[in-house]
């Protein structure tokens, strides 16, 4: 693809060279730098693709996009642009031809639950026989292939090549879940969606966002972006306000149960196995058992039975999508095993989060409830006293260990996270070994006990510094029960 049929009309800072040649490829990493490539350098967090400049063309990069002056000496094509960022997104779109185009966007919003409202979507659209893809925290599902991705929502060249492949494979629905990084950092900026979902927010990410205004102002952007329906939980007080913004843009449909809503819940019972209720919408009137659990399970459950009927799909295949989801990895997982322990795994890890997920499961616990919890490194410090608190009062043995410390001290993490449990008159002890904090929950495991880990879910790795070591906890548990 020719340079000019890429850059169109951005409104680029300075040209060095010409735009009349061939382009291969788009890459952001010098190391995928191959013959013909355009190199766009951007800064990162922790790295600054600027200083590898030279480096991509020596790779063969024939163009670079960059922020800084362009004083190499070279005979390569040069750009210059306000926001590398900015302009990897509206690029990556031009050079796979704008595939979001070719499909409807679902785009999943809000602190809890995206994960869970995106498969549930998509077991309904599969049950109407629709193709479908998911971008998420999963990683990406092309129908019935899967590919592994690390962030929540890709980056803008990432998605772009997804999506891309979406289309070849004649996708219909795309449903992703869009972080507040995504909205803030871009990604999503040059695409529109068709639907919006708004799950809940709560305090989460604030080392990013640094305020919950600034926070929810992120999750806003998602809904001007919008073109047939914007869906929102109006029991959730963050809700409330976003429809305020958004009434006058598009339609919107609200789903609750505890506010006067479009679609809404009554009835609703919760079961050891088991979460059971009406789901009432302006099609009618239907029961629903679902196999996952916990109030939470019903919110995502009515967000997705929104998405259906916006896309106008029959009530009865909703409510047969919604019953064929089974389980969502890391969410309320149960860990199968031959000696009759009931360990869960859950990616918890917000202070919302685990209360929601310990509510649940006190509900049905014979016994105690024993909690594996840390929290993230290098992200939001004050959510941790919170998380304390709640494991304090809801759980009978609290385990603080470390999660993904990334760059901090995992004891100066547990310290934040104790200091919340102090709070309360919770039993708890300290364990910075992860691994060692789950073989510690289950030798002191009793009958009818329900062990919850929390915070990894879904993830087979833990971070320290910048790197990931493997850690999958269901073959951690697998192998300390073998040995116990």
């Amino acid at each position: 693809m020719k340079l000019s049929c890429i850059l169109k009309k951005y409104p680029f800072r300075e040209l060095k060279g010409t735009m009349d040649i061939d382009i291969d490829n788009i890459e952001h990493d010098s190391k995928r730098i191959s013959n013909g490539d355009l190199f766009i350098a951007q800064r990162g967090f922790s790295h600054d693709g600027h200083d590898y400049i030279e480096s991509a063309i020596k790779r063969g990069a024939v163009g670079v996009v960059q922020e800084k002056d362009l004083n190499l000496e070279n005979s390569i094509t040069m750009i210059k642009v306000r926001d590398s960022t900015d302009a990897l997104g509206y690029f990556a779109g031009n050079y796979y031809g704008l595939p979001w185009k070719s499909m409807n966007i679902i785009g999943v919003t809000g602190t809890n639950g995206k994960t869970s409202v995106t498969h549930y979507i998509e077991s309904i659209f599969r049950e109407n026989s629709y193709k479908t893809g998911i971008l998420g925290t999963l990683g990406v599902n092309i129908r019935d292939e899967h590919i592994h991705m690390i962030n929540t929502t890709p980056d803008a060249l990432d998605m772009q090549r997804m999506l891309n492949e979406m289309k070849k494979k004649e996708v219909e629905y795309c449903i992703m879940e869009v972080s507040s990084h995504a909205l803030d950092l871009k990604r999503v900026k040059y695409m529109d969606f068709d639907v919006g979902i708004f799950t809940n927010l709560s305090k989460d990410h604030l080392d990013f966002h640094g305020s919950m205004e600034d926070y929810l102002n992120s999750k806003l952007k998602l809904f001007y972006k919008t073109r047939k329906n914007n869906i929102i939980n109006i029991d959730d007080p963050y809700g409330k306000i976003i429809i305020d913004k958004i009434r006058d843009k598009i339609p919107i449909i609200n789903y609750g149960f505890k506010e006067k809503a479009m679609i809404y819940a009554s009835n609703i019972e919760y079961g050891p196995n088991f979460t059971k209720f009406d789901l009432i919408t302006p099609m009618g009137k239907r029961e629903v058992c679902l196999s996952t659990l916990g109030e939470f399970s019903v919110y995502n459950a009515l967000a997705a039975a929104s998405c259906g009927y916006a896309f106008s799909i029959d009530i009865d295949i909703i409510v047969r999508g919604l019953e064929n989801l089974k389980s969502v990895k890391g969410r309320l997982e149960s860990i199968t095993n031959n000696k009759g322990y009931n360990i869960i795994i859950d990616f918890a890890h917000t202070p919302e989060a685990v209360e929601q997920v310990l509510r649940t499961i006190k509900k049905f616990a014979a016994g105690r409830i024993i909690v594996v919890i840390g929290a993230g490194g290098n992200r939001d410090r004050s959510k941790r006293p919170d998380m304390g608190r709640i494991v304090g009062t809801y759980a009978d043995l609290s385990i603080i260990t470390s999660d993904n410390p990334r760059f901090e001290d995992p004891e100066k993490i547990i310290d934040d996270i104790i200091d919340g449990v102090r709070l309360t008159k919770g039993k708890y002890i300290r364990i910075v070994d992860r691994k060692e904090a789950i073989k510690y929950a289950i030798e002191n495991y009793r009958t009818g006990d329900i062990i919850l880990l929390a915070g990894k879910g879904h993830e087979e790795y833990v971070i320290r510094g910048n790197k990931y070591y493997p850690f999958n906890e269901r073959e951690i548990v697998k192998e300390i029960i073998n040995e116990v």
